[in-house]
C-alpha cells in the first residue's frame, strides 16, 4: 500500500528551476532511498514533502491525503517527521528539552511513554538527559535528533544526511539504528551522501541528477548498475 506518493511536483528557488517533475513513491514497511550528488534536489525533495517548501506544480499525497502545500506543522500531525540536514538541534536546551519539543504534537499523557522508548533505543541520550545539546558529540546530537523526531511517533520517518560528518564507526552504529527503526515497523524515506550504505538497507531507490529522477528500482539492482557505481559508488 503506497504511504507517501509525490506526482510530477517542480520546485524553484526563485527563477532556479530546482526540482524538475519528479514522480516516486513510499510504500507502507519500506525504506525507501534518494541518493544523488550534492545540489541534484534531495534535500530539497524531502523538504517539500515535510512541508517547508511548496512546491510550484504537481502533487504530494500522504496516505491518500492531498498535502501540497500544507503547513510543516501539520504534517506532523498526520504523521510524518523530518530529522533534517545538519540536526538542528536546539544547542541551548538539554536533551531531555530537545525530546519534548520534538513530541509537541502529542497528548501530554504520552509524553513519558515516548520518551522512555527514546531512551530505550538510544541510551547513550538517557545519560546525558540533562546535558546542553551543543555540548554532545556530532554522532550524539544525530542520535539526538533521530530521537526528537521519533517523539511524534511518525508513521513515515524522512532522514536527511544522516550520516553526514560522522566517523565511519558512528556511521555503521547510526545505519544500524535505522534497520532496527525499519524493523520494528516504521518506515523509513532515506535521503544519503553515502550511496553503499544507503542502498545495502533500502527497498527500493532513486537517483536523483540535477533535479531529475534518471534510475529507479530494487535496491539491489540500482547497486549493481554500472552508471551508478561509477558515479557514486567510485567503481
Amino acid at each position: 500500500m503506497s504511504m507517501l506518493k509525490v506526482e510530477n511536483i517542480h520546485v524553484y528557488y526563485g527563477n532556479i528551476h530546482a526540482i524538475k517533475g519528479i514522480s516516486f513513491e513510499v510504500n507502507e514497511g519500506e525504506i525507501v532511498t534518494l541518493i544523488g550528488a550534492n545540489g541534484a534536489g534531495k534535500s530539497t525533495t524531502l523538504n517539500t514533502v515535510a512541508g517547508l517548501l511548496k512546491p510550484r506544480s504537481g502533487a504530494i499525497f500522504f496516505e491518500g491525503r492531498a498535502i501540497a502545500g500544507m503547513q510543516a506543522s501539520g504534517m506532523v500531525g498526520l504523521g510524518l517527521a523530518l530529522c533534517p540536514e545538519g540536526r538542528r538541534i536546539f544547542q541551548q536546551m538539554t536533551v531531555r528539552e530537545n525530546l519534548e519539543m520534538g513530541g509537541y504534537s502529542r497528548p501530554q499523557t504520552e509524553i513519558a511513554g515516548s520518551l522512555e522508548n527514546v531512551f530505550q533505543r538510544f541510551p547513550r541520550l538517557k545519560e546525558r538527559e540533562k546535558q546542553i545539546a551543543g555540548t554532545l558529540s556530532g554522532g550524539e546530537q544525530q542520535m539526538l535528533a533521530m530521537g526528537r523526531a521519533l517523539m511524534s511517533k511518525p508513521k513515515l520517518l524522512m532522514l536527511d544526511e544522516p550520516s553526514m560528518g560522522l566517523a565511519p564507526l558512528l556511521v555503521e552504529q547510526i545505519f544500524d539504528i535505522i534497520a532496527e527503526l525499519h524493523a520494528s515497523g516504521t518506515t523509513i524515506l532515506l535521503v544519503e551522501q553515502n550511496a553503499q550504505m544507503a542502498l545495502s538497507i533500502a527497498n527500493r531507490a532513486y537517483v536523483l541528477s540535477t533535479g531529475t529522477i534518471t534510475i529507479s528500482g530494487a535496491a539491489a539492482d540500482v547497486l549493481a548498475d554500472d552508471r551508478v557505481k561509477s558515479s557514486y559508488l567510485g567503481g
